[in-house]
C-alpha cells in the first residue's frame, strides 16, 4: 500500500502521485488517467489504454441511442 496526502491547490483537491505510483501505472506527466469506482465504492486508477477510451466511446453510444429505454428502466 502506498501512502499520499489530499491537498488544496486553489479551488481544486490535488493527490500527488510519487514517482513509485506513476512506475506502477507505467504513467507519466501530461499521461490520461481513469479512475473508475467500484461497485464496493473503492475507486481505482488507470493509466490511459486505447482499448478502454474505445470501449468507453462505443458505451456512450449505446447509452446516447438507448437513453428514453435506460431511464425506464432506471
Amino acid at each position: 500500500m502506498i501512502e499520499t496526502r489530499i491537498r488544496k491547490v486553489g479551488n481544486s483537491a490535488v493527490m500527488t502521485l510519487t514517482t513509485e505510483m506513476l512506475t506502477i501505472l507505467d504513467a507519466k506527466e501530461g499521461d490520461t488517467l481513469f479512475v473508475v469506482r467500484g461497485d464496493d465504492g473503492s475507486l481505482k486508477l488507470m493509466a490511459h489504454d486505447p482499448s478502454v477510451a474505445e470501449a468507453l466511446a462505443a458505451a456512450e453510444i449505446v447509452m446516447d441511442e438507448n437513453r428514453d429505454m435506460l431511464q425506464a428502466l432506471a
